[in-house]
């Protein structure tokens, strides 16, 4: 819910209307809490309760900053070691891409492309790092997504990054992640250079170079 924008940031999270909507004691919800809490997707205050944190032009740069530096060394090990069986469930998850609707859960797909690139580089503590990073990830591209560009543009995008895996070389593979995530690091810094009032969780100044999404 909070990944996905279905809760706004600031709001409060109260166990008890909570463990209500979901039929459940406030154990689990309790549980839950202190799990998004680890995630950095809520903070707790004293006496206050639990709220969705907002995220802040620091927080963004921090997370995409962290992104890239893990996504660089994941591609890379992943097109030295790809095997044609992840090849193939990256063809089908560009192959969805292409086909979604307006309606459609378009962040959950990139990511699942992601996922694989970070299961084929075989290397735990970055694995690790990518699932407490991805949930933050998730929240500022729900926050932030233009749909008609991603449907426009991104199966086309996640295709080159499939192919230059399946090439295997490493160093392309590095490269190719950086012009795909880098644009939005990059642009990020810009919009916030250009606008400090600019909401940290709004549309950046427009598409980057050849319509990239940079997700």
């Amino acid at each position: 819910m909070i990944t996905r924008g279905l809760l706004a940031p600031g709001e409060r999270l109260k166990e008890a209307e909570l463990a209500d909507s979901m039929a459940v004691s406030r154990g689990p919800v309790r549980e839950a809490i202190s799990i998004l809490e680890r995630d950095g997707l809520i903070e707790t205050l004293r006496h206050r309760g639990a709220r969705v944190i907002t995220l802040t032009f620091d927080d963004i740069e921090e997370v995409y900053s962290l992104r890239l530096a893990i996504e660089r060394l994941a591609m890379e090990r992943c097109a030295a070691r790809v095997a044609p069986e992840t090849l193939a469930k990256m063809d089908d998850v560009v192959a969805r891409m292409k086909a979604l609707g307006p309606d459609d859960d378009h962040v959950a797909l990139d990511l699942e492309f992601h996922d694989l690139v970070y299961e084929a580089a075989d290397h735990t503590r970055l694995q690790r790092t990518w699932n407490l990073l991805r949930s933050q990830v998730s929240m500022f591209l729900n926050a932030r997504l233009d749909r008609d560009h991603f449907r426009a543009s991104a199966w086309s995008e996640h295709a080159e990054l499939r192919d230059v895996l399946a090439s295997g070389d490493p160093a392309a593979a590095a490269a190719a992640v950086e012009r795909h995530i880098g644009w939005t690091l990059r642009r990020i810094r810009e919009t916030r250079a250009a606008d400090p009032d600019t909401p940290a969780t709004g549309p950046l100044s427009g598409p980057g170079p050849r319509g990239k999404t940079g997700l």
